[in-house]
């Protein structure tokens, strides 16, 4: 196996593409390893991150007919884009999806969907084998089972993937503090998704604009 390590094994901004896979009412019905709401939170957030950082991201259905439309806390942060919708259960062997990642010229590709156990792992797998860097968002992931869940992970870990939470992502795209044009994305995306760490960054705002009492 060969290891992921090194400064070039971070993720950058310009050299990321997202693929969004199924994030779709019919996938809610049995999703079992994560809270539901929490994969909405997670998977948005994500997005967001991925707009004010850049990165082309590409959102995939699965007969939405029938499977329901992607959740519009995400297709709201792309409101002109077109969501690819397929019949393929592995996304990387419908040509539309991997020519519109192509097309980006970007070469670490980040995948999230539900199941993590089918409609992810089929493709980080087989993306792997062609030789793309992929990462998978665990957290904007989820199965039918914590075992699904957990077993595909492990699966995806065993065939070469990098393995990540939504947060780490974006932290790693950020990688620098005094970085400015960035650090407000960082730090809006925390505030609404972050839970406490966004209650944390408001707080550290009310106290830098306290005003000091006078002695």
């Amino acid at each position: 196996m060969k290891f992921r390590n090194g400064l070039d094994s971070l993720l950058r901004p310009e050299d990321s593409v997202i693929v969004l896979i199924d994030h779709q009412p019919f996938q809610m019905t049995n999703l079992h390893s994560h809270d539901p709401q929490m994969v909405i939170n997670n998977t948005a957030a994500l997005a967001k991150a991925a707009k004010g950082f850049g990165v082309p991201t590409i959102l995939t259905s699965v007969i939405a007919r029938q499977g329901g439309l992607i959740f519009p806390q995400i297709t709201s942060v792309f409101p002109d884009q077109e969501v690819i919708d397929r019949t393929f259960i592995n996304t990387w062997e419908d040509r539309t999806v991997v020519d519109a990642v192509k097309a980006t010229g970007r070469k670490q590709l980040i995948i999230a969907g539900l199941y993590t156990e089918i409609c992810v792992a089929m493709p980080v797998i087989q993306a792997l084998g062609e030789g793309w860097d992929v990462t998978v968002v665990t957290d904007a992931c989820g199965g039918v089972s914590v075992e699904a869940h957990e077993v595909a992970v492990q699966r995806m870990l065993w065939a070469g993937a990098n393995a990540m939470t939504w947060m780490a992502v974006v932290s790693e795209w950020q990688r620098d503090h005094a970085r400015r044009e960035t650090g407000k994305v960082l730090i809006d995306v925390f505030k609404e998704h972050g839970g406490a760490t966004g209650v944390a960054f408001l707080w550290e705002q009310q106290l830098l604009n306290t005003p000091v009492a006078a002695e």
